[in-house]
């Protein structure tokens, strides 16, 4: 299959005596991680006057064109979400997301190119934000190979405003390059800015391909693009209700 992509121009015991013992502290043990990951996911979880979405901004000057490459797998190489919300997130403190083992960075900009606050906890990732705050989606490349990056905010893509997949056509991020995406795309020539809002006014909460109910999530799919000058290597492939890639559920892409 060949893929139109989009280029921009704009440039992450002591030993018991018995095994019954044994077993027993292990039960113990298990039931209580369990119950710590439980509370942590639930102290994770935005209340209803901490939720945002992503409403529809003001127009910003973005040129893209369109080329003619082709996807190494039918499936990515990795995919993650963000959630976010005007929160104090508990965990890890972070500057960036690194994707597809390292060779893709993905970090949020506010619109005076500062970076926001993220957060992990175990294998989960977190935003704070705050409504009125425009915001960009940063992606660096560290590798020499050329990849495909198809996003989605609040469930909806952001390339043509569709409800979001995963299969989806993306943006090339070429080696050693930064790709910014600072809002839904309305033309070959500019974006609508990502603006963070009460989910009422997010762009997801007022098109017939959205839903409130998915504001609050960013997703990210990673494809790697083929290059005859390149060595082609094996690639590996890669829910609180959010949906970060909502068209794809009951579908695998075709057969290559």
């Amino acid at each position: 299959y060949r893929y139109y992509l989009y280029l921009v121009l704009l440039g992450l015991i002591s030993a018991c005596s018995t095994p019954i013992m044994r077993d027993s502290k292990a039960n113990v043990s298990e039931e209580m991680s369990s119950s710590r990951a439980d509370s942590s996911a639930r102290s994770q979880t935005a209340a209803a006057s901490e939720r945002l979405g992503t409403q529809w901004g003001d127009d910003v000057a973005s040129h893209v064109s369109s080329v003619d490459l082709r996807r190494v797998s039918a499936a990515p190489i990795a995919e993650a979400s963000l959630r976010y919300a005007d929160k104090n997130y508990a965990g890890r403190s972070i500057n960036s997301m690194s994707l597809a083992a390292g060779k893709v960075e993905l970090s949020i900009e506010s619109d005076g190119k500062r970076r926001l606050p993220m957060f992990r906890d175990g294998s989960q990732y977190y935003l704070k934000g705050e409504a009125g705050q425009a915001y960009s989606l940063v992606y660096r490349n560290n590798s020499n190979n050329t990849y495909e990056i198809v996003a989605s905010v609040d469930g909806l893509d952001v390339l043509n405003g569709s409800r979001a997949s995963r299969y989806n056509n993306g943006y090339v991020l070429r080696p050693k390059q930064r790709l910014v995406i600072e809002g839904f795309r309305k033309s070959n020539s500019a974006v609508a800015s990502f603006i963070f809002s009460k989910p009422s006014d997010a762009y997801a909460a007022n098109t017939p391909n959205g839903s409130i109910n998915n504001t609050g999530i960013i997703g990210t799919a990673i494809y790697e693009l083929y290059d005859p000058n390149q060595r082609q290597r094996p690639v590996s492939r890669g829910n609180d209700g959010l949906d970060a890639f909502p068209a794809d559920d009951g579908y695998a892409p075709p057969p290559r």
